[in-house]
């Protein structure tokens, strides 16, 4: 990847000529590459770019050259580029009173965000904007400018080339990975990309020795977090953290930015990696065009592949320690030695594992942060359990009540209608076109988040109004009468469930699992998502 900084553009050209004569208006050539929107054609080449957007400018006498803006190696599908951001900046400076493109795609291959800029960011700026190939030369004080469905039109086959490019990529991915290539960023520790071919792994010996020393310490009697522990106490860095020391450019998003010890969890992520019996395992997330988180992908959706590269651990020791991991699973589910709320509470800030801790005949849950580094990371978040257990009873009692209620409106609906011949179906429809358009919604103000157009304050005030219609929405459907001929509404099963529980008066494991998907712990409140639809419900509620 290639960025052409401020400095370095500031190099090619002299202050006068940055400033431009004055005769003209200042004008900003913005210049864009990504090879992941399938920009290889020589015509598209920065070099290419500067060359003639330089000549177009020098041609025109209402124009005089401020600055060139590269931003080489960047998708279209967003626009925190930073050479873009710098422009915006300038624009903001009313330094810039004209941008020019090579054509609408170096600007953008989002539509709505491309068509937003052109229709009212730049009028409202009083920026002219050219496209040179393509034919534009947008005045501000067009009054005409959004009747040109041209540009709406290029905009959108502009918004479907990096996608059908993905469509692509991801086809010749799947059928490396069926052949057992390796065609990720990152080798799993423990590995490394040969120096020969970047689709073989062999072994990074430093790395694999401790992850041997990881499976004999556990099938030794040690605990996982035990293990954590002593690697951390030993210095040994942790997989992401070694990774930055073998200076590879490596983030994970899982894992808190100042954090670089053991945990359980990545301890537990080895033990159950079968890469290490030297088996490829790939697939096992998704991600879509313009989205920037991945989706985990069940694990009948990967692809695995036998005996692809030199195993770091025999199938002997692999086995069993998967029987191991197994059997303690189960045996502590036996023993009643599972807690009510395990594996089911985070923090709600910083995101990490609660921790759970017993003083004086009282428990009660801390932020794993906090309890590990302190007020550094996390502040306390600390809830007792018998609070906890109130919240989740009075919420769960209180959704029971709700379902039944509404279970009895729809039965009082059948008896009304059965003289009639349906229930409405348009109404049905018009409540699901609705919660689809909400959705969209929702789905545009992350983006605008994610752009920084709006701030957290107003994403959080637009999901909380949406998603309150799409709620109510999902009510009215229930009620329209569309079920079985019980009157209860049809393939939902998280409504059969809620109707088979009488108002609860304690919760047990069983219940709180079948319910409960994750509690989000704050301070002085908690958030609850259950298990009831493909989107969870969430609610919030403070604590009593």
């Amino acid at each position: 990847m290639i960025i052409v900084s401020e400095k370095a553009v500031g190099s090619a050209m002299n202050e006068g000529e940055r400033k431009g004569s004055g005769l003209g208006l200042p004008t900003a050539l913005y210049i864009r590459l990504s090879k992941e929107d399938g920009d290889k054609d020589e015509s598209l080449s920065v070099a290419h770019q500067k060359l003639m957007l330089t000549e177009f400018v020098e041609g025109q006498k209402d124009l005089c050259l401020y600055d060139i803006y590269v931003d080489d190696g960047y998708t279209g599908t967003n626009f925190l580029r930073p050479n873009f951001q710098r422009m915006l900046r300038d624009i903001e400076g009313k330094k810039i009173r004209c941008v020019v493109v090579k054509d609408l795609s170096r600007l953008g291959r989002n539509m709505p965000k491309v068509s937003e800029y052109i229709n009212e960011y730049f009028p409202r700026k009083k920026v002219r904007f050219i496209a040179v190939n393509d034919g534009v030369d947008r005045q501000y004080y067009d009054i005409d400018a959004g009747e040109d469905m041209m540009i709406d039109v290029r905009n959108m086959f502009n918004g479907f080339y990096p996608k059908d490019i993905s469509k692509k990529v991801r086809s010749t991915f799947r059928a490396k990975q069926a052949q057992g290539q390796f065609i990720g960023a990152f080798a799993c520790f423990g590995y490394k990309k040969s120096a020969d071919n970047r689709n073989v792994l062999v072994t990074d010996e430093y790395a694999a020795n401790i992850v041997r020393r990881i499976f004999s310490m556990y099938l030794s009697g040690m605990g996982q977090n035990t293990i954590a522990r002593v690697l951390n106490e030993e210095n040994i860095p942790c997989p992401s953290e070694y990774k930055k020391r073998c200076g590879l450019n490596y983030h994970n998003g899982k894992r808190l930015e100042t954090t670089s010890y053991w945990t359980y969890s990545t301890v537990r992520r080895i033990l159950q990696n079968q890469m290490y019996l030297g088996n490829m395992v790939q697939n096992k997330s998704f991600r879509q065009v313009c989205k920037k988180n991945a989706v985990a992908l069940p694990k009948s959706q990967w692809i695995v592949v036998e005996n692809t590269h030199q195993p770091i651990i025999d199938r002997d020791t692999w086995e069993k320690t998967q029987m191991l991991l197994q059997r303690n699973t189960r045996q502590t589910s036996l023993n009643g030695n599972v807690h009510l709320f395990a594996g089911l509470l985070k923090c709600g800030d910083c995101g990490r594992a609660m921790v759970k801790i017993s003083r004086k005949n009282t428990t009660f849950f801390n932020c794993g942060s906090y309890n590990r580094c302190g007020k550094k990371l996390c502040t306390i978040h600390n809830i007792t359990e018998r609070e906890l257990t109130k919240t989740v009873l009075a919420d769960l009692n209180l959704l029971i009540k709700s379902v039944k209620n509404i279970d009895r409106l729809v039965k009082e609906e059948k008896e009304k209608q059965k003289k009639e011949t349906s229930v409405s179906t348009i109404d049905i429809s018009r409540c699901r076109m609705e919660m689809k358009r909400f959705g969209r919604k929702i789905d545009q103000a992350y983006e605008d988040y994610s752009d920084q157009i709006i701030t957290r304050e107003d994403y959080l005030k637009y999901k909380g109004k949406y998603e309150a219609q799409i709620s109510l929405l999902k009510k009215q459907i229930a009620c329209a009468g569309q079920g079985a001929e019980d009157g209860r509404p049809e393939k939902n099963p998280w409504i059969e469930r809620l109707l088979r529980y009488e108002p609860l008066d304690s919760l047990d494991r069983e219940i709180v699992t079948e319910m409960i998907s994750m509690i989000y712990v704050y301070e002085g409140s908690v958030r609850i998502v259950y298990r009831f639809s493909e989107e969870p419900e969430e609610i919030t509620t403070p604590l009593p």
